[in-house]
């Protein structure tokens, strides 16, 4: 029987450092909660938005498959792998931390806010050579149906990472229900609400809400309202 794990959209962790708003799915910087440490190889799940004209200034990460999200607005990024320049909704930003980078990432507007997701999982490898990867996809291509956005492969649609783990958008019509089937034994589903009201099997998501699904082969998505989602399978480690 399928075991679920749900997050409320209230009950994430926030920081509001004015110029800086994000809610944390589960334990990061100043929250910490021993129950939302990580969802199998999925550590953090930040939904953040920044105001004009700021942003986060030149950090360091290693060992880490981190992607970025924009859903509105536009964010600069400088790194110590020689890539600057801009990501904006339609795009996925993905980098491997490996044996370390460090960058920036900034609102590239001054008068408007940017908000994005990021998005960090546990690495299938230690210690690669640091990458950068930027993609754009079509948002036609997932009405009513599931667009791969992330995967483990090269070869596949969408960018690729350092896990066995896969990512999928969605934006359903009202009434609209699709199954989405897991493609590695033993993984586990977290299905993030963007927009709308849908219903995951037996559970039913507002905006911003979440849930984890494990010990299930797959799931069923209904629309209660039009909705925007994302799914993230991983292992679940």
């Amino acid at each position: 029987m399928a075991h679920t794990i749900l997050y409320r959209s209230d009950s994430r962790g926030h920081a509001d450092h004015g110029w800086l708003k994000s809610a944390h799915t589960f334990s990061f910087a100043g929250y910490y909660d021993p129950e939302r440490i990580h969802f199998g190889a999925l550590r953090v799940f930040n939904d953040d938005y920044v105001t004009g004209g700021n942003g986060f200034g030149r950090h360091p990460h290693d060992n880490m498959e981190i992607i970025s999200i924009p859903l509105e607005g536009t964010l600069a990024h400088q790194d110590s792998m020689g890539n600057s320049g801009t990501i904006e909704p339609g795009e996925i930003q993905v980098m491997s931390a490996g044996t370390g980078i460090q960058h920036s990432e900034f609102n590239a507007n001054e008068a408007e806010a940017v908000q994005f997701l990021q998005i960090w999982l546990f690495p299938n490898k230690q210690n690669v050579e640091p990458r950068y990867d930027q993609i754009r996809v079509d948002p036609a291509n997932r009405r009513n149906k599931l667009q791969q956005i992330v995967s483990p492969n090269k070869e596949d649609e969408g960018a690729w990472i350092h896990q066995d783990a896969w990512f999928h958008r969605t934006d359903l019509d009202e009434g609209k229900a699709i199954d989405y089937v897991l493609k590695g034994e033993g993984n586990g589903v977290f299905v993030f609400v963007l927009e709308g009201e849908v219903q995951v099997d037996e559970t039913t998501l507002h905006r911003r809400d979440a849930v984890g699904i494990t010990d299930t082969n797959s799931i069923t998505l209904q629309a209660k309202k039009e909705s925007s989602l994302l799914l993230i399978e991983v292992p679940m480690l």
